[in-house]
């Protein structure tokens, strides 16, 4: 778990991480640089629970840097990923540790999620099983915060790949990576994991993230050997960019919805 500025939801989503049903693993923190208490919140946890590992980067470097921090101290032979405002469900790590125990095909499982705020629920995505390489021209076909990966697929790939043009983007980048090296994925229909977003999701669209996702698809189309005209595909984000927020608000809100 990369770690900022989220003292008032970590300790719920730590909570989260205690009640599951699967105990076998350990809980690495790399705080990155918070301005509130977020690394108190996690020391004091670390004093109660034996297993977490806690890190602090000397300033904020942005989540590909934190999340290698995490791998380079990582021991398990899988790796799970959770962001500090969210919720796992108890029963995630048994199901995708059960899953890539028995699928030595696939070396990422990830599910799809519920999206709440303080309101409760209002949008939940959908799983279609196996990711198709294909499936990487409309955008990233594979929840990140919910995954559990091998650890050999991320060290053969070199982890993330430190870049400012990929902040916001380095998951799409990795999956890229990971897929042109020839490792697969599966996405559980079943939701495992809820994620805390913003209904008003405009307040969370800037163009930078938006040119970033350009650039990731042009390169990773290449990585994957896509033909020259897929690149059309790529100027998705910068179009949905330019859409105007009362608009995009809509077709975000009914995004994977059921």
């Amino acid at each position: 778990m990369g770690i900022y500025n989220c003292e008032h939801t970590l300790q719920e989503a730590l909570d989260s991480l205690y009640a599951q049903t699967f105990q076998d693993f350990e809980i690495i923190l790399c705080d990155d640089g918070s301005v509130d208490n977020t690394y108190e919140v996690a020391r004091l946890n670390q004093e109660t629970h034996p297993n977490i590992v806690l890190l602090k980067n000397s300033c904020n470097k942005g989540l590909n840097q934190t999340l290698n921090n995490c791998l380079s101290v990582a021991n398990g032979n899988y790796i799970a990923r959770m962001d500090g405002d969210d919720l796992s469900y108890p029963e995630r790590f048994e199901i995708e540790y059960r899953f890539l125990e028995e699928h030595p095909e696939y070396a990422i499982v990830s599910s799809p999620m519920e999206y709440f705020d303080e309101n409760g629920i209002f949008m939940v995505g959908k799983g279609h099983g196996e990711v198709k390489s294909e499936d990487f021209l409309y955008g990233s076909p594979i929840c990140h915060a919910p995954c559990m990966v091998r650890k050999d697929a991320y060290l053969s790939v070199g982890g993330y790949t430190v870049d400012k043009g990929l902040l916001r983007v380095e998951d799409y980048h990795l999956w890229f990576k990971m897929y042109a090296a020839g490792y697969k994925a599966y996405m559980l229909e079943q939701p495992y994991y809820k994620m805390r977003d913003d209904r008003n999701a405009k307040s969370r669209r800037n163009w930078t993230g938006k040119k970033n996702q350009y650039r990731v698809k042009r390169q990773g189309f290449k990585m994957l050997g896509f033909p020259w005209y897929y690149q059309v595909y790529a100027f998705k984000p910068l179009l949905v960019g330019l859409l105007p927020s009362w608009l995009y608000d809509i077709l975000h809100k009914n995004r994977n919805k059921f």
